[in-house]
């Protein structure tokens, strides 16, 4: 694991998702993935907006109907690592400053406005996604 100190990255640091969450929330791992019916050892967050966006976009909906996309600020609260779902395995290095951590990450804001992907082309990402599914390869090493 990549100690703070020698992270590149010092922030901010953001958390895309449907759940409404209030300020100073930890959000942990050991808790059900946004995106598969699993228990998730980490707890992901990135250090790019767009990144963000994708992850409250495709995150699924936690009640019945259309939920409330949110992006919060987050810190972690301990160390931290790249995560090993897309750095190097499909993007050379860390383009997307995606990380994990099994320590919690602490909301200390949310951004009140953002622009969405286009609806388009969050529904070619979710066919995508669909197809991984179906052929067995939407993995995410935990």
């Amino acid at each position: 694991m990549i100690e703070q100190n020698d992270v590149l990255d010092q922030g901010p640091f953001f958390h895309g998702t449907k759940a409404a969450l209030e300020l100073g929330t930890l959000l942990h791992a050991q808790r059900k993935s946004n995106y598969q019916d699993r228990i998730m050892n980490h707890i992901y967050f990135t250090g790019s907006l767009d990144t963000a966006k994708w992850g409250a976009e495709l995150a699924a909906a936690l009640s019945d109907g259309p939920a409330k996309e949110h992006i919060y600020i987050v810190e972690p609260t301990g160390d931290f690592e790249n995560d090993p779902n897309v750095t190097d395995k499909k993007l050379p290095g860390n383009p997307t400053r995606s990380y994990r951590s099994t320590e919690p990450l602490r909301i200390i804001g949310e951004l009140a406005t953002w622009e969405r992907h286009s609806e388009d082309t969050i529904n070619q990402m979710l066919e995508g996604l669909k197809e991984l599914r179906e052929k067995g390869l939407d993995i995410i090493e935990n």
